[in-house]
């Protein structure tokens, strides 16, 4: 087929690739899945294998401290709570670094790598220091892990795939958070018990995952022109991430204080009957639900409204604290745990798409480290909340009150609309 132009040349007309996906082309109308890049896929599966070996030791590891090396409960709590607020507090410095450094993979890498190399030391350790140590280096580790490898999800992605990428890797990033601790359950079965055994079977996927980081996941090329970053963390970097950034981060604390930790919902479970050894089910039906939603909400995000996704993940939330305060039984229960997973997978990797949406590029490992301080904190004064509402009144209390505060998150939404507007993605 020929065109001519205003000279008479015959000049040809060039026949549409439907392969070509560049930049600024949207794929043809098939499954998002067969376009996002290999990079997005790896990540995925590194997520995947390095949370099957840290839920294979950690479903084990509080009873382990009790029952094999005398800690008391006390001790278990401890440590897991410095645990927790050292990868926060982490997850703001590795990100400005990368900032810096202008390089994401080379911290991911390291990151993951201190995860790797703690896991020997849980078979191996002879007292609770041991234990203490590994699992502070650990939770170092994803700390340090946790901003660079979201901040090269968004680089590697599309902008029109960037909601089905994140998706992806939270999808199969929870697949690792249910199939871990089912692993745990059955080898403790082959085993007999024996604690070491299946801590020695956990290292294997950990190395696993470091290997597949190394070898599959290539990092784009810095974008010619792109503003160095030399003081992240100063004020005037900070404000660089602007007015839209800000409000994704309050209105994503607002979700964290109505949602509050898992750990209620297993208390919820036991105050209806549950039997302990039946306890893990809860977490491994919140995961399954988790896991199951948040790549077609992820998906739905780049053909739709972003806010309207967010909208449905706080109904389904405001249904599952409903029903989990309100609904008599353990089958009531297992419904709210299911809401309460979907609500999950609605909101997530949503919330961390729009991070990446809204920040300069240049700066997006600083805008994922502060989300995560943020968010970090809102879960923390939101335990201690459902905690002191437990005591005083009950789990119907405890849940009725994460449903006002996830109805008063949808206001903070109606703004975050309106400020999307100019960030939406091609």
């Amino acid at each position: 087929m020929t065109t001519t132009d205003r000279d008479h040349r015959a000049v040809p007309t060039r026949t549409p690739d439907p392969t070509d996906t560049g930049p600024d082309r949207p794929p043809p109308r098939t499954a998002p899945w067969r376009h996002i890049p290999k990079g997005i896929w790896a990540l995925g599966m590194v997520s995947l294998l390095m949370d099957i070996s840290s839920e294979m030791i950690h479903a084990l590891l509080p009873v382990y401290l009790v029952v094999g090396l005398g800690a008391s409960a006390l001790t278990v709590g401890i440590i897991e709570g410095v645990a927790e607020a050292t990868a926060s507090i982490v997850k703001v410095f590795s990100g400005a670094l990368s900032d810096r450094l202008g390089k994401r993979k080379v911290l991911t890498v390291v990151g993951y790598g201190l995860a790797a190399l703690t896991k020997p030391v849980f078979p191996l350790a002879a007292s609770v220091g041991w234990v203490v140590g590994a699992r502070f280096i650990d939770r170092v580790g994803k700390g340090i892990r946790g901003a660079p490898r979201d901040s090269l999800v968004a680089d590697l992605s599309p902008p029109h795939l960037r909601g089905a990428s994140f998706g992806l890797r939270q999808s199969l990033d929870t697949i690792g958070a249910f199939t871990g601790p089912l692993l745990a359950i059955g080898l403790m079965w082959v085993f007999a018990d024996d604690f070491m055994s299946v801590f020695w079977v956990a290292v294997v996927p950990a190395i696993l995952a470091v290997g597949v980081l190394v070898v599959a996941v290539q990092e784009p090329k810095r974008p010619e022109g792109q503003r160095p970053v030399r003081r992240p963390l100063s004020r005037a970097e900070l404000a660089r991430l602007g007015g839209t950034y800000w409000w994704v981060v309050a209105v994503a604390a607002l979700f964290t204080l109505a949602r509050f930790s898992e750990a209620f919902l297993v208390l919820r479970s036991q105050s209806e009957g549950l039997p302990l050894m039946l306890v893990p089910a809860v977490l491994v039906v919140m995961n399954i639900a988790y896991s199951l939603s948040a790549y077609p909400a992820g998906a739905l995000s780049d053909r739709m409204d972003r806010v309207s996704v967010l909208v449905l993940g706080l109904l389904l939330l405001i249904a599952a604290d409903l029903t989990l305060a309100l609904a008599p039984g353990l089958v009531g229960i297992g419904v709210g745990v299911v809401f309460w997973g979907l609500h999950m997978g609605f909101t997530q990797g949503v919330l961390a798409r729009l991070v990446a949406d809204v920040a300069p590029s240049e700066l997006r490992g600083t805008a994922y480290g502060m989300f995560n301080l943020v968010t970090g904190v809102a879960l923390l004064a939101a335990s201690v909340i459902a905690g002191a509402l437990w005591d005083g009144v009950g789990p119907h209390g405890t849940f009725l009150a994460g449903a006002a505060f996830a109805a008063l998150s949808l206001l903070g939404l109606l703004p975050l609309r309106r400020r999307l507007i100019g960030h939406e993605t091609p």
